[in-house]
C-alpha cells in the first residue's frame, strides 16, 4: 500500500507543535512523540495496555489534545509516545474530525455519517 504522512499542529496548556504524522489505519489512538506532548503541556491522565503488531504488549500513558489538521479541528485522545516514537494519527482522531483514510488512494476523505431515528 505504502506510508501516508499528514502535517499539522498540536495544541495543549503550554503551547502548539507543528509535527508530521503517519496516518495508520490499524492504531485506535493517535500517538504524539515525547518531545511534542511534553513541549504542549500534556499531562497523563490514565494508562492503557496496547497491543503491537508483532503481539508484544505494552503499557502507555493517555491524554488529550487538540489537532488541527487540513481536514479541520477536533479534540482527540492521544498516547503520550516515549522517546524514539514516532507521531502517529489513528482511526478515532480521524473519526472526531469526520474523515477517515480511502487506503487503495492514500487520500483522507469526508465520512458518510448516517443516523438513525428512534421509534
Amino acid at each position: 500500500m505504502g506510508t501516508m504522512y499528514v502535517e499539522g499542529l498540536v495544541r495543549g496548556p503550554g503551547g502548539e507543535e507543528n509535527l508530521e504524522f503517519i496516518v495508520d489505519s490499524g492504531a485506535m489512538y493517535s500517538l504524539l512523540p515525547h518531545a511534542a506532548w511534553t513541549k504542549i503541556g500534556l499531562e497523563p491522565r490514565r494508562s492503557i495496555r496496547l497491543r503491537l503488531a508483532d503481539g508484544t504488549v505494552i503499557e502507555r500513558q493517555v491524554s488529550e489534545c487538540e489537532f488541527d489538521l487540513p481536514q479541520g479541528k477536533a479534540h482527540s485522545p492521544v498516547i503520550l509516545g516515549e522517546p524514539g516514537d514516532q507521531g502517529l494519527l489513528g482511526v478515532v482522531t480521524l473519526e472526531n474530525l469526520g474523515v477517515m483514510l480511502n487506503p487503495y488512494k492514500r487520500e483522507i476523505v469526508p465520512m458518510r455519517i448516517l443516523m438513525a431515528a428512534a421509534r
